[in-house]
């Protein structure tokens, strides 16, 4: 797993300190999975995926907390995605490129 350039480390990562990157990639839905439906949609292969917003967040993300507001009922994906674990890690640096970039 590629170490983020700033050497981030996990312990130090908090999602409630994060611009929640995450909270803007493609979340599919599995037939387990208790998401309201209202929030659902299907992308362009016919997967169920969270709905998100035209600017691409999820339509889950409360914007002024920037916490899940279905927490207890978010899919699988979004709990096996962990606070500080690779993925993270990976995003957030995707994430500063992309801003550093701009």
């Amino acid at each position: 797993m590629p170490v983020p350039a700033d050497n981030e480390d996990r312990a130090t990562i908090s999602c409630s300190r994060c611009q929640a990157c995450c909270c803007q990639l493609k979340v599919l839905v599995m037939v387990d999975d208790d998401v309201p439906q209202w929030l659902l949609t299907h992308d362009a292969h016919g997967m169920e995926v969270m709905r998100r917003h035209d600017d691409g967040w999820c339509a889950a993300l409360d914007r002024d907390s920037l916490r899940c507001t279905i927490h207890a009922r978010r899919p699988q994906v979004c709990r096996d995605f962990a606070m500080g674990g690779g993925d993270c890690r990976d995003e957030r640096e995707r994430w500063r490129r992309v801003a550093a970039s701009l």
